[in-house]
């Protein structure tokens, strides 16, 4: 394997045998692939092209996948590495305002230019910690990331399968950070430090001062899910406070506009809820929702996509409400390792339902555009 090899194209049309409709699976090989995860778009070069981790040659890299030809440009070749510090794309980013990806490897967070390919090394992070999600401002200037102490000495951790040491960790309240590392190279600040697990760093698409963190850990026993930070002036609040004791929120991701976040949840009674709200907390929306919702993602309150249950659903707003569910396709994953969690997101035109599934006996990239919602069957769960 090497850098900027050319794989033929591997997409086929599959028929839907739930909702008929044509999905295109962008990925066909005996190895798991799958796309970011859902809060971190890996489209770039004008939207022609899509990032997806690849396992080949019993390695991870990182491949351009050309929408029109279908061919796929492998653009690192990384050796593995033990856990705690595996080789995973999950997290990765690629910046709003410039065809440039970043991603950890190892200690190291690099950048790669998606055109020339070259890597540089943007920060190295102090022995001891462990990484998180990572994230562009919206003016491509910063990657915000967050990071915590490395659990792994005291116990077994294994996150991406089977969340091995993850209420562990969570009990053991790790010191953590936000670091915001510019990507001229000029180096990384701490922004904010505490004795609690910090994951999940989502930045504004449109606010460059604006990010979210989350408190990570189980939903109904966290102390808060969602914060809210100002990099600018350090300010940190929380966002959508529990309003009873053991209720659950979370899967939070930023709307299009960047002024308001995305999230559902579960109350004690069993009843599910989805909702909206300000960024400053302020102009909470949340409607009863029907059907399984897994994770969750859309572009504005109007049409959201999940992958609860076997099926990719979608809920169309209806007033002050949403409809019943309605299958898109059925994902039928196993869902057995993060890897091949279904993780679906539309497109930033809302056009199509980007999602993974390993239906076919290993990961592999679906792309499925989305037809009239009516013309859809009812999910009955």
């Amino acid at each position: 394997m090497s850098i900027g090899r050319i794989w033929p194209s591997e997409t086929i049309d599959v028929q839907d045998p739930l909702s008929g409709i044509t999905l295109r699976q962008l990925t066909n090989f005996r190895a798991h692939s799958h796309h970011f995860y859902f809060t971190n778009p890996g489209w770039y070069d004008g939207g022609k092209r899509l990032l997806v981790a690849s396992d080949r040659d019993n390695r991870t890299n990182l491949f351009g996948l050309d929408l029109d030809s279908g061919q796929l440009q492998q653009l690192t070749d990384l050796a593995p590495l033990p856990l705690p510090r595996e080789v995973e794309f999950l997290r990765a980013c690629v910046s709003s305002t410039s065809d440039e990806t970043y991603f950890w490897y190892g200690m190291e967070l690099r950048a790669l230019d998606l055109h020339s390919l070259e890597t540089r090394v943007l920060y190295r992070m102090e022995d001891g910690w462990d990484v998180s999600m990572i994230n562009c401002s919206a003016d491509g200037r910063h990657v915000y990331a967050s990071v915590s102490e490395d659990m792994s000495s005291r116990f077994r951790v294994d996150y991406l399968r089977g969340y091995v040491g993850f209420r562990e960790t969570w009990a053991a309240r790790p010191p953590s950070r936000i670091l915001r590392i510019a990507v001229d190279g000029s180096g990384g600040q701490i922004l904010f430090e505490e004795s609690y697990w910090i994951g999940h760093v989502n930045t504004s698409p449109t606010r460059n001062e604006l990010l979210t963190f989350c408190h990570e850990g189980p939903w109904n026993e966290v102390d808060n899910r969602i914060w809210g930070m100002n990099v600018d002036t350090g300010t940190v609040w929380k966002i959508r406070a529990r309003q009873e004791e053991g209720e659950a929120v979370g899967h939070e991701y930023w709307h299009a506009d960047g002024e308001r976040i995305g999230y559902h949840g579960r109350r004690v009674d069993g009843t599910q809820f989805i909702g909206h709200v300000r960024y400053d907390d302020t102009d909470p929306v949340e409607t009863a929702f029907p059907g399984k919702t897994g994770h969750i993602h859309s572009n504005g309150p109007e049409l959201i996509v999940g992958d609860g249950g076997r099926v990719v659903r979608l809920w169309q707003r209806q007033g002050d409400g949403y409809g019943a569910p309605r299958a898109l396709c059925c994902h039928d994953s196993s869902m057995k390792i993060q890897q091949l969690h279904v993780h679906p997101r539309f497109s930033p035109d809302g056009t199509h339902v980007l999602f993974t599934s390993d239906v076919s006996g290993y990961g592999n990239v679906y792309l499925a555009e989305v037809p009239d919602v009516a013309s859809l069957p009812e999910v009955k769960d």
